[in-house]
């Protein structure tokens, strides 16, 4: 279940206001935070979460790529990875943003306007944010996730109740 996101820049800003937003949304007494090495973040879970948050971050080294036009989207390699905690007792094989990734690249792949090389941008900030929001409340409410069986909500204790998109709708 996704129980955040935050639309804007990487700065130390956004990543106050991100963090703070997401340790208001968690019930757990201590959680495990990953991020990548910008430095914001370390600042960020320290204001948003004390000393509650065993919190981790992961620094990847790629080579460096060679811009010829059949590997413009090809991924570099990858040449070292170092992850380094910051606070807590986090468990450093857990230390990850693949699944950040990874529901980024979900995010992109099921709104046309964040694929690449697009026609279909949007080309005012606040139809991009109701699409991103429009794009979660599906993505927790009403799709169903195939290897637990149920709505990501539901998991996550959110609701009980399988909603459909006119449901979403009817919510908005």
């Amino acid at each position: 279940m996704v129980p955040n996101y935050f639309i804007g820049k990487r700065s130390a800003y956004g990543a106050n206001c991100f963090v703070a937003d997401l340790a208001a949304r968690l019930n757990s007494d201590r959680v495990q935070v990953s991020s990548d090495a910008l430095s914001a973040y370390v600042e960020a879970v320290e204001r948003g979460f004390g000393s509650e948050a065993n919190y981790g971050q992961i620094v990847k080294t790629y080579s460096h790529t060679d811009l010829a036009e059949q590997r413009r989207y090809s991924p570099p390699e990858i040449l070292t990875i170092k992850r380094t905690i910051i606070s807590g007792n986090p468990d450093v094989k857990s230390i990850s943003t693949s699944y950040v990734e990874r529901q980024n690249l979900t995010m992109r792949m099921h709104m046309r306007r964040l694929t690449r090389l697009t026609n279909a941008f949007s080309k005012k900030m606040e139809n991009f944010e109701c699409a991103v929001a429009l794009h979660f409340a599906y993505y927790n409410f009403v799709r169903m996730h195939k290897s637990l069986r149920m709505k990501l909500a539901m998991a996550g204790g959110v609701t009980d109740t399988i909603w459909s998109v006119a449901d979403l709708i009817e919510a908005a």
